[in-house]
This record gives C-alpha cells, structure tokens and sequence, in this order.
C-alpha cells in the first residue's frame, strides 16, 4: 500500500514550498510595512527561537496523541495563524508586536508539526514495504526541490502580487498539506491512537506509551527524560545530533553571509541565485539516486566521501577566486552529493531508535540540528568584519572539513553500516 507514502510526500512537498515562500515573504513584508531591516531580522529571531524550544519540549506529545495527528493539527493551526497576518493587516489591526507573536506562534507549532511526520517514516515504510532508505531518499528529493521551487515562487509572487498575498498562499498551503495528509494515511496501522497508548503496529508490547514499566500512565516530565536519556547513551546518534548542529550553523553563515557579500564583491544578485538553485536542483538529483540505490550501497564510506566533496570545496573555490564556470561545476558536485547524506542519515536513526520513544528522540535530534541556526549570521557577519570575506571563507571550510571528517577518528561511527537483516527481526521472532 504506497498511497499513504506518496500522500505524505505530496503534503510535505505542498507545505514546504509554502514555508520557503514564507520565508523571504515575511521579511519582505517588514520591510515594506516598516522600512526597518533590525525589524525584519526579528521576524527570524521570534520564528527559530519557539521552533526548537517546542521541538524539544513536543516529542512527548507526540508519542501520546500519534504522529498523524500532531502532524495534522500543527499544519491546521499554522494555516490560521500565518492566514491572521494578512487578514489583520487589510483590517488595519495589525501591529508589530502583534506579527511577532503570531511569527512566534507559528514556529511553534512548526516545530513539532516537523517532528511528528518524520516520525511517520516508519509506518509508512512498513505499509508500502519499501527500504527505509528510499523513503528517506525521496523525502530528502522533495525537500531539496521544494527549498528551490519555493524560493523561486517567493520572488515571482512578491514581485507579481505582493508579500501580502504570498503570506496568504503560504497558510493555504498548511492546509492543503493538512487535508492531503488526512485523507491518504488514514488506517495506516501505527498512526493510529488507540485506548492504550499509540499504536506502532508492534507486536513487542513497546507501543504503550511508558518507560518499559506496564503499571499505569507515565508522567510528561519522565517521558521527555527517558527520550533525552536514549539519546544520550547512544554514541552514534549524539553525534549525529551534534554534527548536523555545527554544520548547519556554518551553512547558515555560508548562505546568509558569506554567499551575499561574495555576491556584491564580484557576481551580482543573479548569480548567487543561479548558484544556489543549481545547488539546491542537483541536491534533488543526488537525492533521487539515493532514494533508488540507497539500500545497496555502504553507508560510513558514502558518508565521507560525499561530505568531502559537498562541504570544503565550495568554500575554497570561491575564496580563492576559481572562474565562474568552475565555481558552478564544484556546487553542481557538491550539491549532489549533499542529496546522499540526509537519506543515510535518516534510515539510521528510525533504525536505531525505538517506536515508543521516536517522537522524543527524533524532536531532539531535531532540536540540536536547529539550535545553532540563529547564530549563524552572527558567526558569518563577525568573521567577515573582523578578518575579511577571503579568511572566513576558508575559516569555515576548514571548520566544515573537521567536523564532518571526525567520524575517520572514531570507531563508533562505522555503527551506521545497515544492520543484517535478522538484527532487525522484532522481538520474539525467528526460531
């Protein structure tokens, strides 16, 4: 039954060209309503900030009320909540502390919203009987072709019909994704909530929601601590969790100001946008490959070798002023194999983590993956004034290449090669 794999990526492909519209929309709309960029960088501050504190803080409810329906409700609410702002701006009832909190509302209920369908991949697996690896593959090829579809369609509809009016597709958007979700992953076991707890379509017993006890309910508070404690004692995962943090922070250095001002030195706005679609498109390529491949290739080799290319390159060669046609080969490289990773690293961790905790467990992952982010123009801007665009440029690129290479030095991370197959029967099977 792949109807319901399908309808998840369809929802998630809809609600995320919606968010990267909403993206460049809400600041623009900042700007345009006040004229004040410290303004519209608070827009930033107010959305991330509630985002991973609900993520780390939502995995419990998530594994209480289902995946389903915490992914369904958060996509229904940010529809409400992104579709107030237009409707209290045309009332003239709109003011900025009012954008905030409503920015700030809808991070939050992004946030576990995210969780709860990536806490979904396994069901869904199950029910379409397909590796893990190409579920993960094409999520990771829908979402590098929403990211550049969606920033693409932000800058048509501003210029087209106005940041006012991308704010209102934006909400549609949640609740399009929202009834599709709804209608094509009804019934699928394990989504479900049943009398006893979330279901997982386990036979094991561990879909109840407690700590391995089965006297009686468990508290809130305990079930964030035994997510938070699972994570903690698995090496692997850890530092997955903290690898992905730093990476992302200098990415986002990368992209929000090493890119730009790159970009005014010596390219021009055009450029920067060709070079980060070209990335973002051949993401999707390296994607779909891995979605079809995935399961047959050896995971820690693929690892290293893919972000080798994807991560030092493209800092050095813009540093050090390659010709253009080589600056947009290395990203077309870089790009595809950058749609390897996130395949890899996903299977893994629905691999190793267990159904009773996935929501915990994954909603921190995901907590430390975007607790850097805010900071990362921070670091981009500081490195730029204190030492010039050419030495944080290289500064991150050496950073990127620790960080991602430190699995070579650690033994434990060549854990991530699959599983055999019977390491994977579920308890009490076999002979």
């Amino acid at each position: 039954m792949k109807l319901p794999l399908y309808g998840w990526l369809t929802a998630e492909t809809i609600s995320l060209v919606g968010t990267r519209i909403s993206m460049l929309a809400l600041p623009w709309f900042v700007l345009e309503t006040t004229g004040s960029p410290a303004k519209a960088g608070l827009i930033a501050l107010f959305e991330m900030t509630p985002l991973v504190l609900s993520k780390i803080f939502g995995g419990p409810i998530i594994d209480r009320l289902g995946p389903r329906r915490v992914a369904i409700v958060c996509d229904l609410g940010s529809a409400v909540v992104v579709g107030l702002i237009p409707l209290l701006y045309v009332t003239g009832l709109l003011h900025f502390a009012t954008l905030l909190l409503l920015v700030a509302a809808a991070g939050a209920l992004r946030g576990p919203g995210d969780a709860a369908k990536s806490s979904m991949i396994p069901h869904l697996v199950a029910a379409a009987g397909v590796p893990t690896e190409r579920a993960t593959g094409l999520h990771s090829f829908v979402e590098r072709t929403a990211s550049m579809l969606g920033a693409a369609a932000a800058g048509l509809l501003i210029g087209l019909v106005g940041a006012t009016n991308a704010i209102i597709i934006d909400a549609v958007s949640f609740a399009v994704g929202a009834a599709v979700l709804a209608v094509s992953t009804a019934g699928v076991a394990g989504l479900r909530v049943s009398s006893g707890g979330v279901s997982t379509g386990s036979t094991s017993g561990a879909d109840k929601v407690s700590t391995g006890s089965t006297s009686g309910p468990v508290s809130y508070r305990a079930q964030l601590a035994e997510g938070w404690h699972f994570l903690r004692r698995d090496r692997v995962l850890m530092g997955i969790a903290f690898m992905v943090a730093l990476t992302n922070l200098i990415d986002l250095a990368w992209s929000s100001v090493l890119m730009p001002v790159w970009g005014q030195q010596h390219a021009g706005p055009e450029t920067i946008g060709l070079l980060f679609a070209t990335f973002s498109g051949f993401s999707a390529a390296g994607s779909a490959v891995a979605a079809a491949l995935g399961d047959r290739m050896r995971r820690y080799p693929t690892y290293l070798v893919c972000f080798l290319v994807t991560g030092i390159p493209r800092f050095l060669v813009i540093a050090f002023g390659a010709p253009l046609w080589v600056v947009f080969a290395l990203f077309a490289i870089g790009g595809t194999a950058s749609g390897f990773i996130n395949p890899i690293l996903g299977a893994l961790q629905f691999e190793r983590i267990p159904a009773h905790v996935l929501g915990r467990v994954m909603s921190l992952i995901s907590a430390f993956a975007w607790g850097l982010m805010p900071l990362g123009g921070l670091l981009g801007g500081g490195l730029v004034s204190g030492f010039g665009l050419t030495t944080a440029l290289v500064t991150c690129g050496v950073a990127y290449f620790v960080v991602t290479m430190f699995p070579v030095l650690d033994p434990t991370w060549k854990q991530i090669e699959r599983p055999d197959p019977a390491s994977r029967l579920p308890a009490g099977a076999g002979s």
